[in-house]
């Protein structure tokens, strides 16, 4: 099979997704421009201008119809996937890094990095389909532990968030109450990944302790855990088959 070589960013790229029918993959890059591809033969089908910073990581509704994004800039930005438009913008004091849908996509949780004394945070949004409803005050937010949280998504029938971060920690919260239902000592050293299967049964993390491990969704247990030679900074568990891909390595300073 014949890779496909796609090319557009001007820096490093920072996340990728594909939408949930797989005809799309939508690239963020530290050049401040999300992008949007056509995967079967990565045909440039556009970009999202208006971030002024690195942007870290997006999320697309099922649909295909909206992208949201999370930079450094200090902003999260919810975008009209085929047109371009911007249709919000939520502002803070702290660069933004994770974003995740809930399911139904009435929900939207977002992280900010620790910044000048402000702990890393975990922020809910309620959504709404028409723009000019939303609201710019998150519906809550839950203080995270020292250190960056690096991920956090929503947990079957959105009843719980789970987030990881760099303290290797491992936390499941009540998104009625906002209070740590479980937490656990998941990785020796910085967790930078966290990606639910597609049938959301199980997540997979990865880490800078060189391994990714496996976990349920709902009992936090560890299923099974997969050594690498170099930190794990990217891991999948595949929709088709009984596999996982890991990819990682390491900057040119630090080797």
């Amino acid at each position: 099979m014949r890779p496909i070589l796609m090319k557009g960013h001007e820096r490093p790229l920072t996340f990728v997704k594909y939408n949930s029918d797989g005809d799309l993959l939508f690239s963020m890059a530290k050049d401040h421009n999300p992008t949007i591809w056509r995967a079967d033969d990565g045909t440039r089908l556009g970009v999202y201008k208006g971030h002024n910073g690195a942007v870290f990581t997006c999320d697309v509704t099922h649909d295909s119809a909206r992208l949201v994004t999370g930079s450094a800039d200090q902003t999260v930005r919810l975008w009209d996937v085929r047109t371009g438009e911007e249709l919000h913008r939520w502002s803070y004091r702290e660069p933004a890094r994770s974003v995740d849908f809930g399911e139904g996509e009435k929900l939207l949780a977002a992280t900010t990095d620790p910044f000048m004394g402000e702990p890393s945070k975990i922020l809910v949004y309620r959504l709404d389909d028409d723009p000019a409803k939303l609201d710019s005050e998150p519906v809550m937010s839950l203080t995270g532990p020292e250190g960056r949280i690096t991920r956090a998504v929503w947990g079957p029938l959105n009843n719980t968030i789970v987030s990881v971060g760099e303290d290797g920690m491992l936390r499941k919260w009540d998104a009625e109450t906002g209070k740590v239902l479980h937490e656990t000592q998941a990785h020796e050293k910085s967790i930078v990944c966290l990606q639910p299967s597609y049938d959301g049964t199980c997540f997979i993390t990865g880490s800078h302790d060189k391994t990714a491990k496996l976990f349920d969704f709902y009992s936090l247990e560890e299923l099974k855990t997969y050594s690498h030679e170099k930190p794990v900074l990217s891991a999948f568990v595949s929709p088709l088959l009984d596999h996982v891909v890991l990819a990682g390595g390491q900057d040119a300073s630090q080797v």
